[in-house]
């Protein structure tokens, strides 16, 4: 498999001979106001796309974890075509109905496509009381013949749901949706250093690849800080931290 970076959780997938998009967002650099209640106030995203999104327009289909404008922004409901196949959790359906979508395949638990199997799991987009706002979001497992098993988390922090995912699962790779974003009240919404230990330790076979980092104005875990945190604590030998635009092949 190989596995580009775009920006964010902006990937593009190659595996079983499929070519996926997964969470496109293409705003322009700074064109989104921030996300309110936050730490700061600069506007999304903090970064352009370092690569030319004409290259991403024609994917076999989109893969969508959940709808949040970081991950499916209006920039990218423009540009793709409304006749792309996008799978997506039970929950956004019928937003992706409303926005001409045509054709829609909804993961209730696991679809086959070609010989590819999807499978949906839980997740858990921040603790508590904000978790629950935060609403419905899912990850989702890669497995076809000849290819190592693929993990998404999607945008979750470290919970029950990721552990039975990989006890159940064992992935050989790992996209982790990290950068530790967080409001000016509770905790992360997505998975912070702790977390992401919490995954190294619990996936002891798994490549981990730690993407949704210094994109987004309530991401507050640096790509920088990550990795000297991941050095000292001697855990950097599994983990990958990919720049926009670079691919990794599994």
């Amino acid at each position: 498999m190989n596995i580009q970076l775009i920006r964010h959780a902006t990937l593009w997938i190659e595996y079983a001979g499929k070519k996926l998009l997964i969470d496109p967002m293409f705003s322009k650099k700074g064109e989104l106001a921030a996300t309110p209640n936050t730490p700061n106030e600069q506007r999304n995203p903090l970064v352009d796309l370092s690569l030319e999104i004409e290259s991403f327009l024609q994917p076999d289909a989109i893969l969508l974890t959940h709808s949040h404008r970081d991950h499916l922004d209006e920039a990218a409901i423009q540009r793709l075509s409304k006749n792309l196949r996008i799978y997506c959790q039970p929950a956004d359906e019928q937003k992706l109905i409303d926005l001409s979508f045509t054709d829609v395949q909804v993961v209730e638990d696991q679809i086959n496509w070609d010989g590819l199997s999807i499978i949906r799991t839980g997740g858990q987009h921040g603790r508590g009381e904000i978790g629950k706002q935060m609403g419905a979001v899912s990850g989702f497992i890669l497995q076809a013949e000849g290819e190592d098993c693929l993990y998404i988390t999607g945008d979750t922090v470290w919970c029950e749901e990721v552990e039975r995912a990989i006890e159940v699962y064992r992935p050989e790779v790992i996209v982790a949706f990290s950068g530790a974003a967080q409001f000016l009240t509770g905790g992360a919404i997505t998975m912070d250093k702790e977390d992401l230990r919490q995954l190294y330790v619990s996936s002891p076979e798994s490549s981990i690849v730690a993407v949704h980092l210094d994109t987004w104005n309530h991401c507050l875990l640096t790509r920088k800080e990550l990795s000297d945190y991941l050095v000292k604590v001697d855990m950097f030998d599994r983990f990958h931290l990919p720049q926009d635009g670079e691919v990794l092949s599994f």
